[in-house]
Formats: structure tokens, C-alpha cells, sequence
């Protein structure tokens, strides 16, 4: 099959949260993480939730209704200086747990305060 279409890349992720959770996600993506909120168009606001930019993509927290968090499907984020970042967690002490089944790769997961998984890695 031929196509005509390319592949350019992602544009955002988007993980679940309850319904009036927004300050929580900018506590934890904006204020510790150091992730930038994108405002939302105008027209989203009513569904709730909030933007983050992360590198050339964003992360959007989006509301659910019955919410249950994402144990297994994560985003995966990649980060320069790594030790830094797992030195931030710890001392605002956030948990995580390193992973050094990828030769290659410094990594790790923790989970976003509504108990999404999330995996952080640098190349070594």
C-alpha cells in the first residue's frame, strides 16, 4: 500500500484526572516539574482540565468522569540531566522506582498525583 502522507511526530499526550483537579496538576507539571501551561481555546474551558508544554509536545490533563488511573499506558518523557531531576522528586518527596532493564537508558517511574504511571529516561 502506498501512501502519500508522512509522519511528522506528536503534538500532545493526554492523561486522565478527576473533575476540579486542575490546581493539583499545576502544582505537580507546573510548579514542580517546571512544565509551562499552554492556555487552553477559550471553547475547551468549559470541559476543564489544563495544558502543559513539555520540549516540542504538551501534555494535556484532561477531566474524566469516573476516573481510574493509567497503571500500564504511560507517557514517556525524555529529559536531559536526569540525576537532577530524580534529586528534585526526592526532595519534595516523590517516589520512584529506577528501571535498568534498558542498557542504554538512565530511567525511571513514579506516578502524577492522580496515579497515572509516568516514565522519565535519558540516553547514557
Amino acid at each position: 500500500m502506498t501512501t502519500k502522507h508522512e509522519w511528522i511526530g506528536l503534538d500532545h499526550v493526554q492523561l486522565a484526572a478527576p473533575g476540579g483537579t486542575e490546581d493539583v496538576a499545576r502544582k505537580f507539571f507546573g510548579e514542580l516539574l517546571g512544565m509551562p501551561e499552554v492556555p487552553k481555546p477559550e471553547k475547551l474551558l468549559v470541559r476543564g482540565g489544563v495544558w502543559f508544554q513539555c520540549g516540542a509536545q504538551m501534555i494535556h490533563i484532561g477531566v474524566e468522569e469516573g476516573f481510574i488511573p493509567a497503571k500500564k499506558a504511560h507517557p514517556a518523557f525524555l529529559v536531559q540531566n536526569i540525576g537532577s531531576l530524580m534529586e528534585h522528586l526526592q526532595a519534595n518527596e516523590v517516589s520512584f522506582r529506577i528501571d535498568e532493564e534498558i542498557p542504554h537508558l538512565i530511567r525511571f517511574f513514579t506516578e502524577d498525583p492522580f496515579g497515572n504511571r509516568l516514565e522519565f529516561m535519558e540516553a547514557k
